[in-house]
């Protein structure tokens, strides 16, 4: 059995460099030149560098067009293909079949995925991309586990990816009309303003059918509701079952989250992937899902893995994350017993980080005794950081070579 890739977001080039120190195969990232993803931080110079940084590597590198076009976007295609000759990634993600064909025609050397907004939940639709020429099918969130299995069966030869962590749309992923109704920002080209997320106060008239004329009115109390908004999409207590019948992809959504949350993802999903690989049989999630519990999220849902998902998968009360630890910095440095922290939170004389070592699982914890302001290397009580990060010098008495640039520190707030 074939190891599964995982596939990280990588919003900026400082996050491809984070997936790949911890693991991923292969990252997915948009250039506003190209994909046409209006929120997209990766500038063409920097897209060229990380490419060529990945394939040094030997890993991939994917890039989105999956935008649904309109007519002002056919006269930048014609741009978007010559960059793509430059660059050379190992696959173009698309969901527009007028696209597609674009892109077929003029790229025929690229291999082409099916975004997951090109909503995949049938054989059928996988079979009709996998004769026109794609090379991998994304399919939607809303496709259970019996579903998958049957389409993996009826298709061996097309690449089948999943979605396995991540944010859950409260409509097809990524087609929802909410954010252009109400922000005029279109989540279809990266500009979702999470509406869903919005609290509302609902006021309901209902009418028995054997009382015309009738109506009896149901109102919110003053608390109002998070009626619309979806736990987090983790499917790592079912990863076993996933890796059992044959997917090629497992897929990490999150193109605008921090390093924090890529190193975390990244570093948990692979060790937990070589793990079963190692020893199938006494393969279990507890210890993943320890570690998948500090990320900031809105509590954890299975989503349509076994079938249509009921009220637990939603929160109502609140959209405030369920973690009590947040990204502290990332390393710049390690020289002469010294750590150089970016920070990310502010940090305190006396705090307790937890280094996240790309070479070992477990965090290595850290009690502040000294601080170093790094522009000056003056000892601090405290320091945060600004519109320009400011940097912490520690110092480490355990081996410092296990900290490379781009590790990721974490803090828990009490």
């Amino acid at each position: 059995m074939k190891k599964p890739e995982l596939l990280l977001p990588a919003g900026t080039l400082s996050g491809l460099k984070t997936a790949f120190l911890y693991g991923a195969d292969a990252v997915y990232a948009g250039a506003p030149e190209m994909s046409l993803r209006t929120k997209s931080k990766f500038p063409l110079e920097e897209m060229e560098n990380g490419i060529s940084f990945a394939h040094n590597l030997g890993k991939k590198v994917y890039l989105t067009l999956n935008l649904f076009s309109h007519n002002k976007d056919i006269a930048r295609l014609e741009n978007f293909a010559k960059t793509i000759k430059v660059l050379n990634p190992n696959g173009i993600i698309i969901s527009d079949p007028g696209i597609f064909q674009y892109v077929k025609k003029e790229l025929p050397q690229i291999p082409i995925h099916i975004s997951t907004q090109a909503n995949v939940c049938s054989w059928l639709t996988v079979d009709f991309w996998k004769n026109l020429g794609a090379s991998l099918c994304v399919l939607g969130r809303e496709v259970s586990f019996s579903e998958t299995s049957e389409i993996r069966e009826k298709c061996k030869d097309i690449r089948l990816e999943v979605f396995v962590h991540g944010a859950m749309c409260i409509s097809y992923s990524g087609r929802c009309l909410m954010s252009a109704f109400m922000a005029s920002r279109s989540a279809n080209q990266g500009a979702c303003a999470h509406s869903c997320r919005w609290k509302y106060k609902s006021k309901l008239l209902l009418k028995e059918e054997l009382r015309p004329g009738e109506y009896l009115e149901m109102e919110e109390d003053d608390n109002g509701s998070y009626i619309l908004n979806s736990k987090d999409l983790c499917l790592m207590p079912q990863l076993d079952k996933l890796i059992s019948i044959g997917i090629d992809s497992f897929k990490i959504e999150g193109r605008n989250k921090s390093e924090y949350y890529v190193a975390q993802t990244a570093r948990t999903y692979r060790k937990a992937i070589d793990d079963y690989f190692s020893n199938s049989n006494n393969w279990r999630p507890d210890k993943y899902m320890q570690e998948l519990i500090t990320l900031q999220n809105r509590g954890y849902t299975l989503g349509f893995f076994n079938g249509i998902p009921g009220q637990e998968s939603q929160e109502y009360a609140d959209t405030a994350s369920k973690s009590n630890y947040r990204n502290a910095g990332v390393v710049k440095d390690n020289a002469d017993g010294m750590l150089t922290i970016e920070l990310r939170h502010k940090l305190k004389r006396g705090n307790e980080i937890e280094i996240l070592s790309p070479f070992k699982f477990e965090p290595v914890k850290i009690v502040l005794n000294e601080i170093y302001n790094k522009d000056n290397d003056r000892l601090v009580e405290e320091l945060a950081p600004g519109k320009i990060h400011q940097s912490v010098k520690i110092p480490i008495a355990s081996d410092i070579s296990i900290f490379p640039e781009d590790t990721v520190v974490r803090i828990r707030i009490i």
